[in-house]
């Protein structure tokens, strides 16, 4: 029987303990850490909307996945069976190309098919015309395709059911993002993200399934770093002088707010945009052998960060807003996010979202009031 080593005082008991004892000092009697790492702070459970689209969202991202998997293995299979086949239709997994393969499934077949039912079966896709399918015939007659019989039954069987559960997927996609607009247009804290330029429905909702509650995140640093976007400086006289995002965050997140920056981009049309290409040609230098500038990715992190600030600037008014109406009372509206606004605060007309006390003015919060 093997005993425990006499110097070793680590156990699961000493460790619960030590959890009980920090939890009750802080949340009970207010004891103040040192060391920020062990800050213990109350959990505020997440609103009506953040509780719905928590499930809708997740489940929806298995689907996207399982979705993703289902159409590398068509592409796959259309590299194995018919090479050729995107060079007349670009896409291998779009609607009109599954149609395609699951009526001919090898080349074979569909350079013998008749030219009349391949019009029937490309309906209204404008995208598709006469000389494509013509173009399509005469490659699947001189495609290099697989021309073993074994494992060319094989990879038909395989692609027959790969389609049917790609459609099945993308149904039950649609059904999902249907009842998360439903549910957006419907919150108020959606309504505050779809009014700021680069959020649609979907990313407005896996933000708001994110955060839960607003109330759990002090300042709006500490939700950049949940996020992954709050910047890390090391300094080290004039030896090191460095800065990096956070290694910290949800990937989740991370990617959303990374495609919600380069829509904003991508637009031109917003005030997001244009500080974006103020700073680039501020800061870096024009390269002329690419004809682009070197460095401005590093930019997407500045206009990340500020529009989180907004988000959390709005999200957090209203939230203490909605606490305020007394129960059984309607809020007002909820403040969205207007560029006018951001406009002249770039011009020195700045008022704050929260009202702050006066700095001669002490502030005493009786201690119910906190819970």
């Amino acid at each position: 029987m093997q005993s425990r080593p006499a110097g070793m005082l680590k156990t699961d008991k000493r460790d619960a303990l030590m959890l009980a004892n920090t939890l009750y000092n802080q949340l009970e009697l207010g004891v103040q850490v040192p060391n920020k790492m062990q800050l213990v702070r109350r959990l505020v459970p997440p609103t009506q909307a953040a509780a719905q689209l928590k499930g809708l969202i997740r489940h929806r991202y298995e689907l996207v996945r399982e979705s993703t998997q289902c159409k590398n293995k068509l592409t796959a299979i259309c590299d194995e069976l018919f090479p050729e086949f995107t060079r007349a239709i670009k896409d291998p997994n779009s609607w009109i190309a599954l149609v395609l393969r699951e009526q001919f499934p090898t080349p074979q077949v569909l350079a013998t098919a008749s030219f009349t039912v391949l019009q029937q079966l490309r309906g209204g896709a404008s995208s598709v015309s006469d000389l494509k399918l013509q173009g399509l015939q005469r490659l699947a007659a001189e495609s290099i395709g697989i021309k073993d019989l074994i494992r060319l039954r094989g990879l038909v069987l395989e692609q027959g059911q790969l389609i049917k559960e790609l459609r099945l997927l993308r149904e039950h996609i649609s059904q999902l993002e249907s009842e998360i607009v439903t549910i957006v247009e419907q919150a108020r804290e959606d309504q505050i993200l779809l009014s700021s330029p680069g959020f649609g429905p979907i990313t407005a909702a896996t933000v708001i399934a994110a955060i839960g509650s607003i109330h759990n995140f002090p300042s709006a640093s500490t939700l950049k770093s949940y996020f992954g976007w709050a910047p890390v400086v090391a300094q080290s006289g004039s030896t090191l002088d460095s800065s990096y995002l956070t290694p910290g965050g949800t990937r989740t997140m991370t990617h959303i707010m990374f495609l919600a920056v380069m829509q904003v981009i991508r637009l031109h049309n917003n005030e997001w945009g244009r500080l974006y290409e103020r700073l680039v040609k501020a800061r870096y230098p024009f390269d002329e052998r690419t004809q682009s500038y070197t460095g401005k990715t590093r930019v997407i992190g500045r206009v990340a960060g500020q529009m989180i600030e907004a988000i959390y600037a709005l999200l957090k008014r209203d939230a203490e807003l909605a606490r305020a109406v007394p129960q059984g009372q309607e809020p007002p509206p909820p403040l969205l996010y207007d560029p006018e606004v951001y406009q002249r605060h770039r011009q020195g007309h700045y008022r704050p979202l929260k009202s702050m006390p006066h700095p001669n003015m002490i502030t005493i919060i009786h201690p119910s009031s906190l819970e």
